[in-house]
């Protein structure tokens, strides 16, 4: 099958096409950006160079995109451009080549203000039945573009599966006042609990989207490591998430205390990705178990993809001391 990869120069991009090339695909790239990666330099609100990277294509794997750290550098019309306009264009083409698979990257920030903690203090168990309320522009274009996707397969019949991925950059936390209180590896590592996925498992995730959606035809899908927690937990993680951790990881504190790290006192939001394992066959491997386990026998934790392709940033200039102006 050949299979054109959007934004193959960003990190899930060339993830993905490193991937492939050891499949027996054919994997194309097309980037705003040239590299020995990409195939196709373009810009992908332009439909007419649309249409030039489509020779052959059977499934596209549409991971280009303005992301969060763009909000304040790029203008709005620039998050439609490129987020809605492109994923339009490549929607009326892959209709007219009858493409067999659609898999749109999108991402759990659409979800938005539906995470706050409720009124009941206890942290929100984020399913894909939670309705998005978008924060800002980027979640606004994300949702919008897996509209467009679902409109296509209503009203064509084209297999479109979107997969809202959780955080798997190396960059570091845009969040000062967690950058200052814990150390990076600390921040992503307790992140596996809830809100991270390591980008090997989202590969494997996208991999499967190209098989299953010729038989799912649409479908949304929360692409996030497992969690330990279960809805049971809710009410505890606003109160004592170390306690919780504690109740189920026999090795947490000695492994925490080894490091020199700390867990989030509390936790307010759980990514469930109980739909992506059942409907995908999806089996992410690097979870918080997994993690504490290796690290416990002085082991690298992280894929060893996701160590080659690392942090690549998202801004040609520097901020000072922040990852990007937020």
């Amino acid at each position: 099958m050949k299979i054109l990869v959007t934004g193959s120069n960003g990190h899930l991009g060339e993830a993905l096409i490193r991937h492939l090339k050891t499949t027996k695909h054919e994997v194309v790239g097309t980037d705003i950006l040239a590299s020995p990666i990409t195939k196709y330099v373009g810009d992908l609100k332009d439909a007419t160079f649309v249409e030039k990277c489509m020779s052959g294509v059977e499934a596209i794997l549409h991971t280009a995109t303005l992301h969060k750290p763009h909000v304040v550098t790029h203008s709005k019309q620039s998050f439609i451009d490129t987020n809605i306009s492109g994923t339009l264009n490549l929607l009326e083409a892959a209709n007219r080549q009858n493409v067999k698979a659609f898999v749109f990257t999108s991402t759990t920030s659409t979800f938005g203000d539906a995470m706050q903690p409720t009124q009941q203090k206890q942290a929100v168990w984020v399913t894909e039945d939670l309705t998005p309320i978008p924060k800002n522009i980027y979640g606004v274009t994300k949702v919008a573009a897996e509209q467009l996707c679902q409109l296509f397969h209503r009203n064509h019949n084209l297999p479109c599966l979107i997969l809202r991925t959780s955080r798997f950059f190396a960059e570091v936390d845009d969040n000062p006042k967690l950058r200052n209180q814990y150390e990076d590896a600390n921040i992503k590592v307790n992140e596996f609990t809830h809100r991270r996925v390591d980008i090997q498992d989202v590969v494997d995730a996208h991999v499967l989207a190209v098989r299953k959606a010729p038989i799912i035809g649409f479908g949304k899908y929360i692409i996030s490591a497992t969690t330990p927690f279960d809805e049971l937990d809710l009410v505890d993680l606003q109160i004592d998430a170390v306690k919780v951790l504690q109740r189920k990881y026999p090795i947490f504190e000695e492994v925490y205390r080894a490091q020199g790290w700390n867990m989030f006192p509390t936790i307010g939001r759980v990514y469930v990705n109980q739909l992506a394992r059942t409907e995908l066959g999806w089996q992410p491997k690097y979870d918080f178990g997994y993690i504490l386990n290796r690290l416990h026998d002085e082991k690298a934790y992280r894929s060893p993809l996701s160590e080659l392709i690392g942090a690549k940033g998202y801004h040609s200039e520097s901020f000072g001391e922040a990852p990007y102006p937020v």
